[in-house]
């Protein structure tokens, strides 16, 4: 669909398909610094709260960071409050898929909430990231399929996404999964992609701000839609 596109790491993948441009470029950075710096400050109490719960219940750091491939496929570190406990490796991208046994108390709650992802408003800050794009995967996963995340990383990533919304009980759905990788390889990720290449080609700077709420409807008011298991 897209042509044949290079398996290249590093800045190769976004120059190899350039998304359409988006009206309002500027203003989204705009919001997004300004969004996210005002949201630093309102809960800095609840960022402060929840870094000392961590500190006290696991060992290690407060934040995670872990590699993850972002605008024009370079590499950046993406910041999460610690929520399992360490393992070597884990910062490079094995996957844990459907596996919760590193998962401590406190980070169950704060992975239910979404509550870990909050330090990632300094990754927007930055310009890692944006509020609203395709979620960011570790290189093991943009091997799978590079000509697709060619097309999701002309974009910034963002902490939310209409993938993001959708999956957002994917952890408790690949915990029942007998092959939870093979799964998420040949079924999540799939999906995941077309929902990337969808806003990529649609995104408005107000469809953003739709999906910011959307999300926050989600987060207050829905248990997370749960995915069906398709035939191989």
């Amino acid at each position: 669909m897209f042509g044949d596109l290079p398996h290249d790491r590093g800045n190769s993948f976004g120059r190899q398909c350039k998304s359409p441009p988006l009206r309002g470029t500027a203003l989204k950075r705009v919001f997004d610094v300004t969004s996210a710096s005002l949201g630093l400050v309102l809960l800095s109490p609840v960022l402060g709260s929840v870094a000392l719960v961590v500190c006290l219940s696991t060992r290690g750091a407060v934040l995670f960071r872990q590699k993850r491939v972002g605008l024009e496929g370079a590499d950046f570190v993406l910041l999460k409050f610690q929520t399992m406990t360490l393992r070597s490796g884990s910062e490079k991208g094995e996957f844990d898929a459907g596996d919760s046994s590193r998962v401590t108390n406190v980070g169950r709650f704060l992975r239910a909430t979404k509550l870990d992802e909050l330090p990632q408003l300094w990754n927007v800050i930055r310009g890692d990231m944006a509020l609203v794009g395709p979620r960011p995967e570790v290189r093991k996963w943009v091997e799978v399929s590079p000509e697709r995340w060619a097309i999701a990383h002309t974009v910034r990533p963002g902490i939310t996404d209409p993938a993001a919304i959708l999956y957002r009980d994917e952890e408790r759905v690949l915990a029942g999964i007998a092959d939870p990788e093979r799964f998420y390889r040949e079924q999540i990720l799939p999906r995941k992609l077309d929902l990337y290449e969808e806003y990529v080609r649609t995104r408005t700077f107000w469809g953003d701000v739709k999906i910011l709420g959307r999300t926050a409807i989600a987060l207050v008011r829905c248990p997370g839609r749960p995915l069906r298991k398709r035939s191989a």
